[in-house]
């Protein structure tokens, strides 16, 4: 069984990658914005790499997002891996 840490994480993540669709941005978009290759994007969001405090609101904010706003979304949602 999963951890909470664990869950929340997940849900964080699944949070991130709804707004990023939501604003139609392609992962390719999406790691252009940040500095990054799309290979970056496709491994956090398949969940092969983490990522920390400083990456998520770096990329919150790329897709044009207040990264609280992300965290209040997933923590009022049923999100799930």
């Amino acid at each position: 069984m999963a951890s909470t840490r664990s869950e929340l994480y997940q849900t964080l993540l699944v949070a991130l990658i709804a707004a990023r669709k939501d604003a139609g941005m392609t992962q390719v978009e999406l790691a252009e914005r940040i500095g990054q290759r799309q290979t970056f994007v496709s491994k956090y969001e398949k969940g092969e790499r983490r990522l920390d405090v400083a990456e998520y609101i770096e990329i919150a904010r790329a897709i044009g997002v207040e990264p609280y706003a992300t965290m209040q979304r997933a923590e009022h949602s049923n999100f799930r891996f």
